[in-house]
């Protein structure tokens, strides 16, 4: 099926101005033009790490779960990975080849292109039949970044095509979004330098909906565990932390340390020790055993 601008045309796309595709060419049945809406670009290396690999799967599957289309340009690597996680997922996946929908490159993805058309839809700017070219692979990097709400950058080297698909993005007021990995990795040097712009920093799929999502598309608060001294309250706290971490304290210097009165930390020392944080021993007060390490494990070095 091919699509022109009379027929089930991705809006979207005309953003790209005189740059637009004059036409493009689908293989499926889903509506590119509905699913272009809800949509979601994975791009990367493709000579990607196992790290690489696990977090395109994982972004893949996880956006998929959320009801998101996962758009790509089904290559080696982080393309191949974030079309698998989608599909493992039951969910949506974009194809769009530099070359005719009706030849799958690369030829080892030949049975990955097929199942993608089956359950997704494959798209192509040029007709059937033609090639891939290094240059057709840029002129297509421009479709996936218009088509889609926002561009996420798994894995890259300073020079990669990932990159120009992002900064497309960008340049189309698109959210261009990257995953950090190690600073001593080539290939996410290219990511790296991406953040140091205006792009934005994404872990997992929830950070990237709640970007490209609508109003109330939140991801949850991240933080540590809930330690018991943590529900204190603050004056019972702050009496708490002024207990040094070895050895016995009198009630007047730990009221200092709290920066409260000795009648207020006293009270407090009690309702402490009922709840199992100190216990007293003559005029002095201390720390449980349990409770040594938990609390003033940031005081200590690494």
């Amino acid at each position: 099926m091919t699509l022109s601008l009379e027929s089930e045309w991705p809006a979207q796309l005309d953003d790209l101005g005189d740059g637009r595709p004059v036409g493009l060419w689908v293989r499926g049945r889903p509506s590119l033009r509905m699913w272009a809406l809800r949509s979601v670009a994975l791009v990367g290396a493709r000579a990607c790490t196992e790290y690489g690999a696990h977090m395109a799967a994982t972004l893949g599957a996880g956006l998929a779960e959320r009801g998101w289309v996962v758009v790509s340009g089904g290559a080696y690597g982080v393309d191949g990975a974030a079309h698998r996680g989608a599909l493992a997922a039951g969910g949506a996946t974009v194809a769009v080849l530099a070359c005719g929908v009706d030849r799958p490159y690369p030829r080892g993805h030949t049975e990955l292109i097929t199942r993608i058309a089956e359950q997704g839809l494959v798209v192509g700017e040029l007709p059937p039949g033609e090639h891939p070219t290094p240059s057709r692979f840029i002129l297509r990097n421009r479709v996936i970044a218009a088509l889609t709400r926002g561009t996420v950058v798994v894995e890259a080297a300073y020079r990669s095509g990932a990159l120009v698909t992002a900064r497309a993005a960008q340049r189309l007021g698109r959210f261009a979004m990257g995953v950090p990995g190690p600073v001593t990795s080539g290939l996410s040097a290219g990511v790296h330098e991406l953040l140091r712009g205006e792009a934005m920093l994404v872990t997992d799929a929830a950070e990237v909906a709640e970007l490209v999502g609508d109003m109330g598309e939140l991801a949850p608060d991240r933080r540590g565990p809930v330690l018991p001294h943590d529900l204190l309250d603050p004056g019972a706290g702050r009496v708490l932390a002024a207990l040094p971490a070895r050895g016995l304290a009198g009630a007047e210097e730990i009221a200092r340390g709290a920066g409260t009165t000795t009648d207020d930390a006293v009270g407090r020392l009690y309702e402490l020790r009922s709840l199992g944080f100190v216990e007293r021993h003559g005029d002095g007060w201390k720390l449980t055993r349990q409770m040594m390490i938990p609390v003033h494990d940031d005081r200590r070095g690494c």
